[in-house]
């Protein structure tokens, strides 16, 4: 993991890694109570007005910079949008407060409720466009992998990295038309093929502990709003990962330079992505390889949440028990 040097006053107070634990378990609980009803803007709009509920009690002068939305039009956090009371560090905010709206939609493992805070001024302005990814957890030489390499390549090279055939690695890419030539590539080299239709935040994440997930690389291409939570993960925990925006029409051109996008084929690291010190919390709404879902019992919510933070490495994990269910405004 790259060393990360924090100056005194500038971290991110440690008050705020439970604050953050908090907004997410709202916006799980709140999406949660709509899993399988079939509605992902619903669910996803339960999501966000829970999440900017609680953003806005945060002793903050929070921007968000990665919101989330408008490809689809779904209730947005949007980009710009100012939360928090003000009163506290200038800080950038990412986030998808549903991320896997299909999957919450259809009750189906692994969707989750994830934002990210960082240093005012150290997070990715990205426009709201498809990205080219590929990641790695930690342990490897950095240039393990190469997004301008092919995926056999990478597949070898990561392969021999790790000490093992081909055969034994797993690759983790959304099922999407558009990833077909990846799937047939990575599957010539004998690598196992995980497809998921949603959740490639988590999906990133999961290469981290391939022990637990059975997953060693991520490839392929998704949403800039969530690579850069991806990449706060990895900031935390550690690994590799390279990014790209893809700027195919003018009007995205134009739009990514308005957001300071000045290379438009750049090629994005981690620490590009995420420059200063960051928390990032996710809590699992449906259950899934990284998160428990929420659950109801008699009088008790229960929520599974995931904390890390940049500066210190922390990560964890919170199993939690509600008893005052106002606080989670379902009606």
């Amino acid at each position: 993991m790259a060393e990360i040097t924090v100056k005194a006053g500038q971290a991110l107070e440690r008050i705020l890694t439970l604050e953050l634990v908090r907004v997410t378990e709202r916006a799980a609980v709140a999406s949660a109570s709509l899993r399988g009803r079939g509605d992902e803007k619903a669910a996803d709009k339960a999501a966000v007005d829970a999440m900017r509920r609680e953003l806005n009690r945060l002793p903050i002068a929070g921007r968000i910079v990665i919101g989330e939305g408008e490809r689809d039009e779904a209730p947005m956090l949007f980009i710009g949008e100012e939360v928090g009371t003000g009163k506290g560090p200038a800080v950038d905010i990412a986030v998808d407060p549903l991320e896997g709206t299909t999957l919450c939609a259809k009750n189906m493992p692994g969707s989750i409720a994830v934002m990210a805070m960082a240093e005012g001024g150290t997070l990715l302005y990205a426009p709201d466009v498809y990205m080219e990814k590929i990641a790695i957890g930690p342990g490897y030489p950095k240039g393990t992998i190469d997004i301008d390499a092919s995926p056999e390549d990478n597949i070898h090279s990561l392969a021999k990295a790790k000490g093992v055939k081909p055969s034994e690695i797993s690759a983790l890419i959304l099922d999407r038309p558009r990833h077909a030539a990846i799937i047939e590539a990575v599957r010539k080299t004998g690598a196992a093929v995980q497809l998921i239709t949603d959740g490639d935040v988590a999906g990133v994440i999961h290469t981290t502990n391939p022990e637990e997930t059975g997953v060693d690389i991520y490839l392929g291409t998704g949403g800039a709003p969530e690579g850069v939570l991806a990449a706060a993960a990895l900031r935390c925990i550690g690994g590799e990962m390279y990014t790209r925006l893809i700027l195919d029409t003018e009007e995205k051109r134009e739009r990514a330079k308005k957001m300071g996008v000045s290379d438009p084929k750049k090629i994005y690291t981690i620490t590009d992505m995420v420059r200063g010190d960051c928390l990032i919390a996710a809590t699992g709404v449906t259950t899934g390889n990284l998160l428990k879902g929420v659950k109801y019992d008699k009088g008790v919510v229960k929520t599974h949440t995931v904390v890390m933070r940049s500066a210190t490495g922390t990560v964890r994990w919170i199993e939690a028990e509600h008893r005052d269910l106002s606080k989670f405004h379902l009606g």
